[in-house]
């Protein structure tokens, strides 16, 4: 696998996707390497929970010319892949003798490494597109994104096989890069559902939830990357109508990134007191965050699948979500959450009204929700679905001329 994140490095959900996609298939019995960028924090090369892991070259910077980073990391992604390869094949056994090994790229930012590997050691290659440019920006509308969405469209075309991770995306990568609806594989994300369970007596508890809000103030949680997709303005926009009914809620926003404009929307609107911006926080304190919060809000513009709602429902925290995207594929409305407009405040403040304001059917909801996520969402269902491509693929590549 190549991935440009994998944690400690997390970017979005890629890298939660990469680590556990990876461990599941591993407890499988397949053997995984995975290909990433390097990380102060991590060794260069390290077996963890199963999961051969070789960390080469630094990610693209932020600021700069992040294509020339791109470009740069995927040559040390190649590199490292190469010598793995050239280890495995030395001694040239028969392609139709020899075990399968198969390359899974994530996302355009691995795609010139992948290319090559593949067209270098004829060894087919598999593709998840996780979002697409032309969904990030609603349109392509930049020489940026251009070059970006072509990397995708490539990326699609020379793999094998394309999975998404909802039938919205599937709609979305057939009309954004043009691929065939017989080339593409829907297999949804998943989560461990058991980090949630933890011991987490009362006392603790408070003391926890105290860091936030006071005891008899209702938390309102968001936790998501400060783009715009992900729909904090809406968020903002929708809390004044929400404190005009339950004056004492508080709302707590975690995530990276740029914020500056959200912070001086929060100030224009008199919210001080009502908003409370962490930034980026440990896992520790993001699992015990879940399991305090009296609703979880995910109010996205864009959204592929939705990951987040599904981290919640685990948690048996009450949902609220936008219906964009893959989310409405999530979150089932009335019976495992709410559902409310993408992009519409009243719409949101209502959705998160119901919930505050009724919270026996919040909990009904919350527990058929948790109930759902371990039926269908779990990562061995997940890793099990993803080998049925994998020996689709591997087939269909020794019956070929290649």
């Amino acid at each position: 696998m190549l991935s440009w994140e994998y944690p400690p490095r997390i970017v979005g959900g890629i890298a939660r996707h990469v680590q556990e996609l990876s461990e599941a298939l591993a407890a499988q019995g397949v053997e995984v390497h995975v290909i990433t960028a390097t990380h102060p924090e991590a060794s260069d090369d390290t077996l963890e929970n199963g999961v051969h892991l070789h960390r080469a070259g630094a990610p693209p910077a932020p600021h700069g010319d992040f294509l020339l980073g791109v470009y740069a990391m995927n040559a040390a992604f190649e590199a490292r892949a190469a010598a793995l390869l050239e280890e495995w094949l030395h001694d040239k056994p028969a392609r139709t003798q020899r075990t399968p090994i198969l390359l899974h790229a994530h996302d355009w930012l691995v795609h010139p490494a992948a290319k090559s590997l593949k067209h270098r050691y004829k060894l087919p290659l598999i593709a998840t597109i996780h979002a697409t440019e032309h969904g990030r920006h609603g349109g392509i509308h930049s020489d940026l994104s251009r070059a970006i969405s072509h990397l995708e469209w490539e990326l699609t075309y020379e793999a094998w096989r394309v999975i998404v991770c909802s039938e919205f995306m599937r709609g979305e990568v057939m009309h954004a890069l043009s691929v065939p609806y017989d080339k593409i594989d829907t297999i949804p994300n998943g989560i461990r559902a058991e980090k949630f369970q933890f011991e987490f007596p009362e006392a603790e508890r408070q003391a926890f939830r105290a860091r936030f809000a006071r005891p008899e103030q209702p938390l309102i949680f968001f936790v998501g990357r400060m783009v715009r997709e992900k729909g904090v303005q809406v968020l903002l926009q929708a809390l004044p109508m929400v404190l005009a009914e339950v004056p004492e809620a508080k709302l707590v926003i975690v995530g990276g990134g740029y914020r500056a404009h959200l912070e001086e929307f929060v100030r224009f609107c008199h919210l001080q007191h009502a908003v409370q911006f962490t930034g980026f926080i440990p896992d520790a304190d993001l699992l015990r965050l879940y399991r305090v919060a009296d609703v979880a809000v995910y109010p996205s513009l864009y959204e592929p699948f939705g990951i987040v709602a599904l981290e919640a429902m685990a948690a048996g925290t009450p949902v609220v979500a936008s219906d964009a995207g893959g989310l409405k594929e999530v979150v089932q409305h009335e019976q495992t959450g709410i559902l409310t407009r993408a992009g519409n405040p009243e719409s949101l403040a209502w959705g998160i009204l119901r919930v505050l304001k009724d919270p026996a059917s919040a909990q009904k909801r919350a527990q058929n929700a948790h109930k759902a996520v371990q039926r269908n969402f779990n990562w061995r269902t997940i890793a099990k679905q993803t080998r049925v491509v994998y020996q689709r693929v591997w087939t269909e590549y020794k019956a070929s001329a290649w």
